[in-house]
C-alpha cells in the first residue's frame, strides 16, 4: 500500500500508544490526521490535528472526512469505571456509523488477548465486545489482540513497577499462577506500523505477544531481579481478585478506573493462541526483561 498520499487517521492520537504509533508513522513518511478530544499539545508539529468525542456523534464527520484508513485506539475506562463498557460501546457504534458515510477502507484496531466466554473480566469483555462492533461495518476491520504492554506510559507496567518497588512482600490471590504473554510496545508499534503497509492483515484477526509465556508471579520476580529487590510472593486462595483490585488501586499510581479492570482481568489467561501475523510482519520479538529495562530507561530519560 502507497501510504505517503494516502490520509491515516489515528483516534487516540494523544494516549500512550498513540503518541508512539504518531511518531513511527510521520516518520515513515505517512500522511496523518489526528483525533484528539481536547487540546494538541504534545502533538508533533506540522501534523494535522481535529477536534472529536466518540461519544458525540456531530463531531466525527470533520474526523474521518477524506480518511483512507482509521486506527481505533480508544477506550472508556479512563473517563470512570461505572459504565465504561456503555461508554465502549456507544462510541464504537458511533465511529462505525461515521466510517461508513465517509467512505473508510480500513480500520486496524488494538485490543485485548484473551480467551472467549462467560468467565471473561468486565474489561476484556467490553474489548472484544469493540471488536465485534467494528468488524460489522462496511470497512475492513484489523484486530490485534495484545496482553501486557511493556513500555514507559503502559498502564500495566505501571502497576507492576509500583508493586515490585513498594511490596517487597506480597500476598496475593490465585491469578499470580495465570499465565501471560508480555509484549514490548515498540513490538505493538511495529505490528500496528506493519499491518498498515500489508494489505494481507486486512480483515483478520491476530494474536500478538512477546516470545516469553510466564505466569504473572515469574513476571513480577524477574522484574524484581532487574531491579536488585527480592520479592516474597505468597498466594492465599481466598483473596479474589476483586478484593485485590482494592489494595492495588491503593499501592499503584494507576487511577481506580484504570487499575480495578484490569486487575480483575488477570484471572484470565492471556498467551496467544496463533501466531500467523509473525509469518506476514516478520519482526524480530524483544525479549521480557530487553523490554523491562529499556521501558525503565525510558522512565528515567522524562
Amino acid at each position: 500500500m502507497e501510504t505517503a498520499n494516502t490520509k491515516i487517521l489515528i483516534t487516540g492520537a494523544t494516549g500512550f500508544i498513540g503518541r508512539l504509533l504518531t511518531q513511527r508513522l510521520v516518520d515513515g513518511g505517512c500522511t496523518l490526521r489526528c483525533m484528539v478530544r481536547r487540546d494538541a499539545a504534545g502533538m508533533l508539529p506540522g501534523v494535522e490535528t481535529v477536534r472529536g468525542d466518540m461519544l458525540r456523534p456531530l463531531t466525527l464527520d470533520p474526523v474521518l472526512a477524506g480518511i483512507d484508513t482509521a486506527y481505533y485506539l480508544v477506550h472508556s475506562m479512563s473517563g470512570g469505571r461505572a459504565g465504561f463498557e456503555r461508554r465502549d460501546r456507544d462510541a464504537a457504534e458511533n465511529f462505525v456509523v461515521a466510517a461508513e458515510k465517509a467512505g473508510v477502507r480500513r480500520v486496524i484496531y488494538l485490543g485485548g488477548l484473551g480467551e472467549t466466554g462467560d468467565d471473561l473480566s468486565e474489561h476484556l469483555k467490553s474489548r472484544l465486545e469493540v471488536a465485534d462492533i467494528l468488524k460489522k461495518g462496511s470497512f475492513s476491520t484489523t484486530f490485534l489482540r495484545a496482553a501486557i504492554i511493556i513500555g514507559a506510559g503502559s498502564a500495566s507496567f505501571q502497576m507492576v513497577k509500583a508493586l515490585v518497588e513498594r511490596l517487597p512482600v506480597m500476598i496475593t490471590p490465585r491469578w499470580v499462577s495465570t499465565r501471560c504473554q508480555p509484549i514490548s510496545v515498540d513490538d505493538v508499534i511495529s505490528y500496528l506500523a506493519g499491518c498498515l503497509t500489508d494489505e494481507r492483515t486486512a480483515g483478520r484477526t491476530f494474536d500478538i505477544g512477546g516470545p516469553d509465556v510466564m505466569t504473572y508471579k515469574e513476571m513480577m520476580e524477574r522484574f524484581g531481579r532487574i531491579e536488585n529487590r527480592k520479592l516474597f510472593i505468597l498466594p492465599v486462595p481466598v483473596l479474589t481478585p476483586k478484593l485485590s483490585s482494592y489494595w492495588v488501586g491503593f499501592i499503584t499510581p494507576v487511577p481506580p478506573s484504570v487499575s480495578m479492570p484490569l486487575i480483575e482481568g488477570l484471572k484470565n489467561e492471556v498467551v496467544c493462541r496463533e501466531d500467523s501475523i509473525r509469518e506476514i510482519i516478520p519482526i524480530r520479538l524483544t525479549p521480557y526483561e530487553e523490554a523491562v529495562r529499556k521501558a525503565l530507561a525510558g522512565i528515567t530519560s522524562q
